[in-house]
């Protein structure tokens, strides 16, 4: 490996090695092709790239994809792309944790690499920004956890959801009695983002799951946490961030939204 090829952003003096894990396959379904598709004026993976590489924290950033095309991309950006992600690790049924845990051995085994912390950064959060990858490991280091999971508060709240049973009725999903719905009076309910996953590596391999004993939260709020997986993310997302700025180190904090505008729907082809 090149020295030019491993990121210039070494850890504080005695603080982790924090690995940067990207995962971007080619094979997506609601949005095909949308890590290289151009949203706000960069490819949507750009967004992930460019506040991973503004963040203090991230000692190493590397891509784990089975897309050539992807892969490029990611290098020509400065991210190293060291191999090639199996076929089987690529497929609609392949589990995050497996896909970490193959970079992570594919590192060991090839560079003798092992960092204090791997960070799985998905491209489909493009309104997370350096300050909230760096805050997040701040966090998990000062309260000494061994994993930390990015979360945001519960748009719909579980005590509010309905199952709708086969008979047409509806019923309330959580079994409990309320004397005061409003939301205001609900106790806070929290939903995973999807934005930061931090875990201790062995951690991981032992447990094969980021939440679980000793992991903690760290909360963002509503107007960075959108995980895109569909059209509308996509038009809602393109809107949020051509409001915000596009540096690298933009706060992306979008005036409050009264109404999302009716955006055309993405061209494929």
């Amino acid at each position: 490996m090149s020295n030019a090829s491993v990121r210039n952003n070494p850890a504080r003096p005695g603080g982790p090695t924090v690995l940067g894990l990207i995962t971007a396959r080619g094979g997506t379904k609601g949005v095909p092709r949308k890590n290289v598709r151009s949203i706000a004026g960069k490819p949507l993976i750009a967004w992930t790239i460019d506040a991973a590489q503004a963040a203090r924290r991230v000692s190493r950033l590397i891509v784990s994809t089975e897309d050539g095309d992807i892969a490029r991309l990611c290098r020509d950006r400065g991210v190293e792309a060291p191999f090639e992600r199996p076929a089987e690790l690529a497929s609609d049924e392949a589990g995050h944790v497996d896909v970490v845990i193959h970079a992570l051995d594919w590192l060991d085994d090839h560079e003798g690499y092992r960092p204090d912390w791997v960070l799985l950064l998905q491209p489909t959060s493009p309104l997370r920004t350096a300050r909230d990858i760096d805050a997040a490991v701040d966090l998990a280091v000062k309260k000494n956890a061994d994993a930390l999971v990015s979360v945001t508060r519960a748009r719909d709240h579980p005590y509010l959801v309905r199952r709708w049973r086969p008979d047409g009725a509806l019923e309330p999903f959580v079994d409990r009695e309320l004397t005061d719905s409003r939301r205001q009076a609900l106790p806070p309910a929290y939903a995973l983002n999807g934005a930061i996953y931090l875990c201790r590596p062995q951690r991981l391999v032992t447990l094969r799951r980021f939440e679980g004993p000793g992991c903690i939260a760290f909360e963002m709020p509503a107007e960075r946490s959108l995980d895109i997986d569909t059209l509308w993310d996509w038009n809602l997302a393109e809107w949020a961030l051509q409001r915000a700025g596009t540096g690298p180190t933009a706060k992306h904090e979008p005036a409050p939204v009264e109404s999302v505008p009716r955006l055309p729907p993405v061209q494929f082809g």
